[in-house]
């Protein structure tokens, strides 16, 4: 790369062309990057958000990073352990890193293990960590090298990789940080903007400016002289945070003054608008999350006081959504490709999983719920006998298909309703749509607060969730223990209200199985339980997106990780 990139600038210099370049002779213009979220801290210990975890990743590094597919890639490590060579023990229960040699920091003294069992202590004593600590007993110096990092675990482990992996989870170093630890952590201003760090950048300056309508921030960055390869790298790179998504795009894409812009979240017609100025193009980058349908297998009628939808160990059944008939035909009636193009463009596609990714753990099994099917949905409606009335809404006895379908107060959102609505007025049920504010349905569970996503008021409901790089924890949500409700203050992940003893049981097998064919497959089963029996409907993959100038390249984009998880490869033509 740096002699494909050298070749380039001479050639542009012999013709008199050269206003830009790259490596170190790119001083008269930086990498300009623009996040419309402000970062104010460069400590992804003590994150608000995605925004401050990208601006330290310029700077500290983990051991390895996730890529774009999802898979570990070595950063500080030598290799990433596994139990296939011998990193990972065979009862789960310790791993082993290595660290790779000739690691410097920023300040030149050289990385050891001592930095990452120390950034361990750092972390377990902070006072928002919780419990994350507890599936570790220590983290320490191996015997047989001075090198090597011993982590051991309470119980076997199937998925080790909890931390000192992703940008979020960097390695910190212990000569500045040391006196930083408990309760101290969050006072060592100077530390948290300016950290030492191993990556290709250094912080030279930080600004943020607050007030009470908006946070902007500047942070400049210079070459960290002591990377493994600074020859490589812009000389300076401009972070400016604050502003809006159509600004930043506009910035990158139709002026020019900027080289990257993240986050862009505008409607697909304005976006695409913008490209047409020929300066710049679309990235977006995919992971697991997926905007979905909840079905509610408990009863939500009004009249029932605090019985409303409350599972009440399958006492209190859906009057119609527990007749697997309906479920589906809901799910047909949904032209899932039309709300893709239509309202999401470059950042959504269909989606037939409720785990999407990483692509292993995606199922291959459920691929007809991209064909939407009005016919089929209103033939098993018939054979189940839900008959239309005189006014075309479907009947079995007393009871009518009448849905409410909630979710939260967002444009999108809002038009995904209404497609559905029509949608499924065709197959012959009324659907009312409700809307409630994104804090509050995102919100607690506290008295007096009805419209939470968790106490489930609905029929229906529509948000977007989706996995880490293993789905372990996710796939524990739908359990019948998870089943929310008054007892665990409707903070359980099983919103749904669903039982059952074979999703249970597999479960508990995937608690044990080691990373590998036979995990995968329980995760794949577990996906399929929930989606052939329609207890989520899933709709689209949400994806995240960036613009980029045409004349950057080596970015590689990625949702799994910081969106600069790589930007030491990023260089322009």
């Amino acid at each position: 790369m740096k002699y494909r990139k050298m070749l380039l600038a001479l050639a542009l210099m012999a013709a008199g062309l050269l206003a830009v370049s790259c490596g170190d002779n790119d001083a008269e213009q930086p990498l300009t990057i623009l996040y419309w979220q402000a970062p104010t801290i460069a400590n992804p210990y003590h994150s608000s958000g995605s925004k401050d975890v990208d601006a330290s990743a310029l700077v500290l590094e983990p051991l390895a990073n996730y890529n774009e597919k999802g898979e570990l890639l070595p950063r500080l490590a030598e290799e990433v352990p596994t139990v296939e060579n011998g990193g990972v023990s065979e009862d789960m229960t310790m791993m082993t890193w290595k660290l790779k040699e000739g690691i410097y920091w920023s300040d030149g003294t050289p990385l050891s293990v001592e930095d990452v069992v120390f950034t361990h202590r750092y972390i377990c004593s902070l006072p928002s960590i919780g419990n994350a600590c507890d599936p570790i007993q220590s983290v320490d110096s191996a015997d047989d090298s001075p090198l090597n990092i011993k982590i051991t675990f309470t119980s076997p482990t199937p998925y080790p990789y909890i931390f000192f992996v992703g940008a979020g989870s960097p390695v910190l170093q212990k000569a500045q940080f040391d006196n930083c630890v408990g309760k101290a952590a969050s006072e060592c201003r100077n530390e948290n903007l300016y950290p030492v760090g191993t990556g290709p950048y250094k912080i030279t300056d930080f600004t943020v400016n607050e007030s009470e309508t908006e946070t902007t921030s500047s942070i400049i960055y210079e070459v960290n002289e002591h990377f493994r390869a600074p020859e490589e790298l812009f000389s300076k790179v401009v972070l400016k945070g604050g502003g809006d998504a159509i600004t930043a795009a506009r910035a990158v894409l139709e002026t020019g003054e900027a080289d990257y812009g993240w986050n862009i979240q505008i409607d697909p017609q304005t976006l695409e608008s913008l490209q047409k100025a020929g300066r710049g193009r679309i990235e977006t980058a995919f992971s697991a999350s997926v905007e979905h349908l909840v079905v509610n297998f408990t009863n939500p009628d009004s009249d029932l006081g605090n019985r409303r939808s409350e599972w009440s160990n399958g006492n209190n059944p859906h009057p119609f959504l527990t007749d697997p008939a309906v479920r589906q035909a809901l799910s047909l009636a949904i032209d899932r490709g039309r709300i893709a193009e239509q309202l999401y463009g470059p950042a959504g596609r269909p989606a037939c999983n409720i785990l999407s990714a990483p692509q292993q753990y995606a199922s291959p099994n459920n691929e007809s719920c991209l064909t939407q099917d009005i016919g089929r949905a209103k033939a098993l409606l018939d054979d189940a006998g839900w008959l239309p009335g005189d006014d075309g809404i479907r009947k079995k006895g007393e009871v009518r298909l009448e849905i409410l379908y909630q979710t939260s107060t967002n444009l999108v959102r809002q038009m995904t309703q209404k497609m559905i609505q029509q949608w499924w007025r065709e197959i012959g049920v009324e659907t009312e749509l409700k809307d409630i504010d994104a804090g509050v349905f995102f919100g607690n569970n506290a008295p007096g607060i009805p419209d939470t996503l968790g106490r489930f008021r609905a029929d229906i409901q529509m948000y977007a969730s989706g996995a880490s790089i293993d789905p372990q924890s996710y796939m524990s949500s739908w359990q019948t223990s998870q089943i929310a409700g008054a007892e665990n203050n409707w903070m359980g992940g099983n919103v749904p209200r669903w039982s059952s003893k074979e999703y249970d049981s597999l479960y508990k097998k995937l608690e044990e199985a080691p990373i590998g064919t036979a995990r995968e497959e329980l995760v794949i089963q577990l996906n399929d339980l929930l989606v052939q029996n329609h207890v989520l409907i899933p709709l689209i993959n949400r994806g995240f997106v960036s613009v980029l100038a045409n004349s950057l390249k080596g970015v590689r984009a990625n949702d799994w990780d910081s969106d600069l998880w790589n930007i030491h490869e990023w260089y322009r033509e």
